[in-house]
């Protein structure tokens, strides 16, 4: 009988492409199962028609064979987990896309670091993740998960490397889709000092700038400084963000 993940049909049709996707690789269903860190057992009766397949083993076996087996559909009614805001892709599709990614140098040289982030949605665990490229300094290359709470409306990019956190906190997006916030990271001092600090950072989505686009090092004098420099400098002038420091008295 159709369990309440899958019809009879759908479940029939899915064990179906499994089983060939297996001949295709020469893999055996003990390799699967144990790949995808579900029971043999479980796997067995699902392929057999016996149990529906649940959408947590579905997750696991598009994630070890590479192939989406769940209707589209399914896939895009899943929702994130609590701690990233309990949303659907359906509901933050328009976040979906490459940006250009704007911060100040974090060294005494003035200018702009621009590379490219892009955020997408992920099947398994069903969210969104950010991923950055074209960075100079590719040891600090950056991934992570995307919250999008409905309390604040906000959107935050989350790394957390070995409990080590760097996190962009994002506005809703202006008329143009551009984010605009703040990051807070660790910025590297003297020998091997490591010091928190807090700067202003846009994303601004690659198909709305005129090509090509500009990445890397961006000192005063480049072509795109200016635009550049006004963009990030609107984040604070316009209280996207803000900066606060104690009074004097």
């Amino acid at each position: 009988m159709p369990g309440p993940d899958q019809t009879q049909d759908v479940n029939d049709d899915i064990a179906t492409a499994i089983r060939e996707a297996l001949a295709k690789r020469r893999m055996s269903r003990a390799e699967l199962a144990a790949q995808a860190r579900i029971s043999l057992s479980s796997l067995e009766k699902a392929l057999s028609g016996h149990r529906p397949f649940t959408q947590q083993t579905l997750v696991r076996v598009e994630d070890v064979l590479g192939m989406r087996f769940r209707p589209q559909a399914e896939r895009e009614a899943a929702h994130a987990p609590d701690s990233l805001g309990s949303y659907s892709r359906a509901a933050v599709k328009w976040i979906e896309g490459e940006y250009l990614t704007l911060r100040p140098l974090n060294t005494e040289t003035p200018g702009i670091y621009a590379y490219r982030t892009e955020i997408a949605w992920q099947d398994q665990g069903s969210h969104l993740v950010f991923r950055e490229s074209d960075r100079l300094d590719q040891a600090y290359t950056q991934a992570g998960t995307v919250a999008v709470p409905h309390q604040s409306g906000h959107i935050y990019l989350v790394t957390n490397s070995h409990g080590q956190h760097r996190l962009a906190i994002l506005c809703r997006p202006t008329i143009k889709g551009e984010l605009f916030g703040l990051l807070t990271t660790l910025h590297k001092g003297r020998g091997a000092q490591l010091t928190p600090v807090s700067m202003p950072v846009a994303l601004i989505p690659i198909a709305a700038l005129e090509a090509p686009v500009a990445i890397g090092r961006i000192a005063p004098g480049h072509a795109r400084h200016a635009a550049y420099r006004a963009c990030l400098d609107s984040i604070l002038a316009e209280e996207f963000a803000l900066l606060f420091r104690p009074q004097a008295g």
